[in-house]
């Protein structure tokens, strides 16, 4: 049997074990059948590559300036609600004081 890699690491490495795969480096364990269901979706990490989805609530990392914004959105600023769409900036949501923004994953941590 040919062993996919893992599904939450991508380790290659995973081995069988009675009616699941079990991956050694991270311990996630997954059915065989499920696999194909897990990778279908939009994929979206935020700076430090944790996954995000939608309704998460995120917090920014660094300063962001707005055009046409007489200041730009703080650092540590929380936003809670977020929808992941394709392209450059992948999260649609609102940001108090601002409204509704489109911004790019790297610039953002689960909160």
């Amino acid at each position: 049997m040919n062993i996919p890699p893992c599904p939450s690491c991508g380790s290659p490495y995973g081995y069988e074990m009675d009616d699941k795969l079990v991956c050694p480096e991270c311990s996630y364990e997954w059915i065989p059948s499920s696999e194909e269901e897990v990778e279908e979706g939009l994929i979206v990490k935020d700076a430090n590559g944790t996954q995000l989805a939608d309704g998460d609530a995120v917090v920014i990392v660094k300063d962001l300036p707005v055009k046409g914004a007489p200041k730009p959105i703080k650092a540590g600023t929380k936003v809670k609600s977020i929808r992941l769409v394709e392209g450059d900036h992948n999260i649609d949501c609102k940001i108090d004081g601002f409204g509704s923004m489109a911004l790019k994953s790297e610039f953002v941590k689960k909160a």
